[in-house]
């Protein structure tokens, strides 16, 4: 049963009616483009000379790690933090810039404050003279990080070690709330703050021990070699996924010396194969060659059949599903969002087919910026539309937001994949065309499809029914995989587009909204995704946690829709609904055409 169909018929209607309603007009995306060697000087120059006001010292500079387009003639910059010319792990600063290369806004993360001789420095003599001179090589890092995972790994590429400077942090109560029980917190009753600077080196290692990719991220102590945290960097989802699953749909593809290849023409430039492409891995972990074929006419529709031909009509199928799902996910946010391929800059990308034997799983690999999808044994074959949206959301949110995988800002990665596959699903469903999201198509449940006995892998409206992940913020978000901990801000997501319901016994209540209406309003897919989008790729630093994504999520909505628009006010009760921030009151229903102005 569609989730859908349980919910309270005025919840329903006023759903309904914000679907319809007319929104502001929506940004258009300004084309990439590359800045020269004195526009790049002369904006680094204008974040330089911020740093006094900022109460750091000329030890303080920026690095510029990332460009992609912003919305109506502006460029956003990612720059990271550094300090005595090594990066401040996790520091960044997101700069919006007008056509004339000027700064509008910089959102800055703050874990580079303590350091040095500034006004900024609440650590004092502790690290007003922080050294940068490592005590064991990199060399020496490296290996101490290859202990902890796989030493006889084969390397897919070479592993590589970076010195920076890492923040140690820790969870502090704010003033009012050091009396609350822990139950009892909500996630604006804590943040974060420096404890203390290691000097250590980043090591990122990518292997597969036999068939299995072990990717991870290890910061080694730059004084003794000790590890002070690692994270996996698989950026997967335990199996979801093809045409299988939607019948006969159109494909893209190229004629090549009378031979028909899965090479897109019309999407993406470059890369590694010079267009979209889909390659066969044939029961490989190497991306393979690109798939041809005499006719151009693809796949049979059916599940792949362990030990058949990868390459006939029956193995076909895998490819057919993978490119469905890149057509429609490079064409809902290019039409929608003006946002061209993973990077906003048009860059082709690909997807490996039936990589290893009964794989159940999909993933993102940083190495090549593609996507690998298995056959499956538990699930069936893993090219289902919300995987791969999924999967190609990952690659977007790495050219942008570069959200660290791990903790609170590794759940938002993943639920921001969650989120991009549950849009691109409802937008294929409804014919993959047009300049909006439309409200219905999608079932709001990842995986169902590759399912062999249809029970999702998370619910976006009640991820508790996993039995793993939490409906809201708690101070032990962060201890979770960061597939669970994704769960609150996939409910958020849910409540903001659809609203919530007034039954306490069912999926879609939340105890936190408290004001009234009992059952938020919600502001309907093509809102809710717009104000996602913007805040994930123009406000969102690598760091950036549930609080402070609440923060930014209601920024962007204020510069979309209006400050204290209806958009505004469903994003506060939105985040109130999953334990993140106060609850607000909700004014009374608007005639539809101004429901969002």
């Amino acid at each position: 049963m569609s989730p859908h169909t349980s919910l309270p018929a005025a919840l329903l209607g006023a759903a309904l009616l914000l679907a319809q309603a007319p929104l502001a007009a929506a940004p258009t995306m300004s084309q990439p483009t590359t800045l020269s060697a004195k526009t790049t000087a002369s904006v680094l120059g204008q974040l330089a000379a911020q740093r006094g006001a900022k109460g750091l010292d000329p030890d303080h500079h920026y690095r510029l790690s990332a460009q992609h387009p912003g919305a109506n003639g502006t460029q956003v910059l990612r720059a990271a933090h550094t300090y005595k010319g090594l990066r401040v792990f996790g520091s960044d600063s997101v700069v919006v810039l007008d056509q004339a290369a000027k700064v509008l806004s910089e959102s800055a993360s703050e874990r580079r404050l303590h350091l040095g001789k500034g006004d900024a420095n609440r650590l004092g003599a502790l690290t007003a003279s922080f050294s940068v001179q490592p005590q064991i090589s990199t060399r020496a890092a490296i290996a101490a990080a290859l202990a902890t995972l796989a030493p006889a790994g084969v390397h897919v590429v070479p592993p590589r070690a970076e010195l920076l400077i890492y923040p140690v942090m820790r969870m502090q109560r704010v003033v009012g709330a050091a009396a609350k029980e822990e139950a009892e917190l909500n996630a604006l009753d804590v943040h974060d703050t420096v404890e203390r600077y290691e000097l250590a080196y980043l090591v990122s290692t990518r292997m597969r021990v036999k068939e299995q990719p072990v990717y991870a991220d290890t910061v080694i102590s730059a004084r003794d070699g000790a590890v002070l945290d690692q994270w996996n960097m698989l950026q997967t989802v335990t199996g979801v996924g093809k045409s299988q699953y939607n019948g006969e749909v159109p494909l893209s593809t190229t004629l090549v010396k009378g031979m028909y290849q899965m090479l897109d023409p019309e999407r993406g430039k470059g890369g590694t194969f010079g267009a979209m492409a889909i390659t066969n891995a044939n029961n490989s972990t190497s991306a393979g060659k690109v798939y041809s074929n005499a006719t151009n006419t693809w796949g049979d529709g059916q599940q792949f059949v362990e030990g058949g031909s990868t390459t006939g009509p029956n193995g076909q199928t895998a490819a057919v599903n993978a490119m469905w799902g890149l057509m429609n996910t490079y064409d809902a946010h290019k039409n929608a969002l003006g946002w061209l391929s993973l990077d906003g800059r048009d860059t082709a990308t690909y997807i490996a087919a039936h990589v290893k034997r009964g794989y159940d799983n999909a993933y993102y690999s940083d190495t090549c910026r593609c996507m690998f999808i298995g056959d499956g044994t538990y699930f069936t074959s893993l090219g289902s539309i919300d995987v791969i949206g999924h999967e190609m959301g990952h690659g977007i949110t790495a050219a942008t937001s570069n959200l660290i995988y791990s903790g609170e800002s590794g759940g938002l990665n993943e639920s921001s994949s969650d989120i991009t596959g549950e849009v691109v699903e409802a937008y294929a469903r409804a014919g993959g065309k047009g300049e909006r999201f439309p409200q219905d198509g999608n079932d709001w449940q990842l995986g169902t499809e590759i399912s062999r006995n249809a029970t999702p892998l998370r619910w976006m409206y009640r991820p508790s029914k996993d039995g793993r992940s939490l409906d809201a913020w708690s101070s032990s978000l962060r201890r979770l995989d960061v597939h669970y901990s994704s769960g609150p801000n996939n409910r958020m997501f849910y409540f903001l587009a659809r609203g919530s319901g007034a039954d306490s016994s069912g999926d879609y209540f939340s105890k936190y909204l408290v004001k009234q209406p009992a059952a938020m309003t919600g502001i309907g897919l093509d809102a809710a995704f717009r104000i996602w989008f913007h805040a994930n790729t123009t406000k969102f630093t690598s760091s950036t946690n549930y609080a402070a994504a609440r923060a930014k999520m209601i920024e962007a909505a204020e510069e979309l829709y209006g400050k204290d628009s209806r958009a505004s006010i469903a994003v506060q009760r939105a985040y109130a609904a999953i334990n993140v921030g106060p609850d607000v009151e909700e004014p009374a229903m608007a005639p539809a055409r101004s429901l969002l102005q």
